[in-house]
């Protein structure tokens, strides 16, 4: 009987932070580049002595939805989106590199390029100082240029490219400020390939409709492992009532 409540107390746990998840992706929805979560289910037996005596419900696989999300013209220089694969390098507020989807950036008045959340984006030579009161134009590679004002015949000076990776999705890790980073801990090493738009931002991946499915479908089958404890405890109790009849 205590396995029956074992595992349904388990499966109600699992289930509550799933909803979690779910209630966290759609929170994100208007976050630009934001990859929802996903969790899985995953049975465990639990050893006791020599044989496995109980089984519990725990995540598995917890990964991120890496479709791209749907991208917006803004006509804004610094607003930045990735069409195709690939990722903006940034320096996260741990002093380590990490990469972001969300390409609105900005520029301070120290000349210092950053992200609307004030982290340094990174170049190829590290973070991003570009010349102040210049025109400035992103290419499809990454390469920034500044035009100066006032000189005749303009003339277009490389002032930096943005670093832009294409690691495998399955070494990223997704970490507690919403930035990815290799599991392994060291940088990418840029990629050529990645191309950017200018003028243009990514928004999230985040499928409200299927997340409301989701988390209707969650909460059906919480009410499902709640009902098994409440059948497990009418079957205890009908036991004891049976042997104290004996």
């Amino acid at each position: 009987m205590d396995r029956l409540i074992y595992t349904a107390m388990t499966g109600a746990k699992q289930l509550a932070e799933q909803q979690t998840t779910v209630s966290h992706n759609l929170a994100n929805v208007g976050t630009g580049g934001f990859r929802a979560q996903i969790d899985s289910f995953l049975a465990a037996p639990v050893s006791g002595g020599s044989m496995p005596t109980r089984t519990q419900v725990r995540s598995s696989n917890v990964a991120a939805d890496f479709t791209p999300g749907a991208i917006q013209q803004t006509g804004r220089v610094l607003d930045v989106a990735l069409p195709g694969v690939g990722w903006l390098s940034v320096l996260g507020a741990d002093g380590r590199e990490a990469y972001t989807r969300s390409g609105a950036l900005k520029l301070g008045p120290d000349g210092a390029l950053t992200t609307r959340a004030g982290l340094p984006v990174i170049g190829d030579s590290g973070p991003l100082n570009l010349p102040p009161d210049t025109e400035l134009m992103i290419a499809r590679d990454g390469t920034i240029s500044a035009l100066q004002p006032g000189v005749t015949p303009a003339v277009a000076e490389v002032v930096g490219r943005l670093k832009l990776v294409n690691p495998p999705p399955e070494t990223l890790a997704r970490g507690d400020d919403g930035l990815f980073r290799l599991r392994t801990g060291a940088d990418a090493q840029a990629d050529p390939a990645v191309m950017i738009e200018s003028g243009a931002l990514e928004g999230s991946n985040v499928n409200v409709v299927d997340a409301m499915v989701r988390m209707i479908d969650l909460g059906r089958q919480f009410d499902t492992q709640m009902s098994l404890l409440k059948h497990a405890d009418g079957n205890a109790s009908k036991a004891d009532q049976v042997l104290s009849l004996n």
